[in-house]
C-alpha cells in the first residue's frame, strides 16, 4: 500500500497486513506521517512542554447529576 505524509509529501509503501495499513484503509480520517516527520514533533512537543510554554487543551468534562 503507497501512502503519503501529509507533513513532508514523500511516498512511503506500507505492507497490506500491518496494522497501520489496516487501520489507514478502514477509517480515511486517520492520517499518515512518515517517521522523521513524527520524531521531529514529538521533540519539538517535548521541548515546549519542558520549557513551561506549552499548555494541554484538554476536553472539560461535563458533570452527570444523574450519579
Amino acid at each position: 500500500m503507497k501512502v503519503k505524509c501529509v507533513i513532508c509529501d514523500t511516498i512511503n509503501d506500507l505492507k497490506d497486513d500491518s496494522p497501520l495499513a489496516k487501520r489507514l484503509r478502514n477509517r480515511p480520517i486517520h492520517t499518515y506521517m512518515c517517521d522523521p516527520c513524527h520524531e521531529r514533533i514529538s521533540e519539538k512537543t517535548n521541548e515546549r512542554w519542558a520549557s513551561g510554554n506549552f499548555t494541554m487543551y484538554q476536553s472539560k468534562t461535563k458533570e452527570d447529576n444523574w450519579k
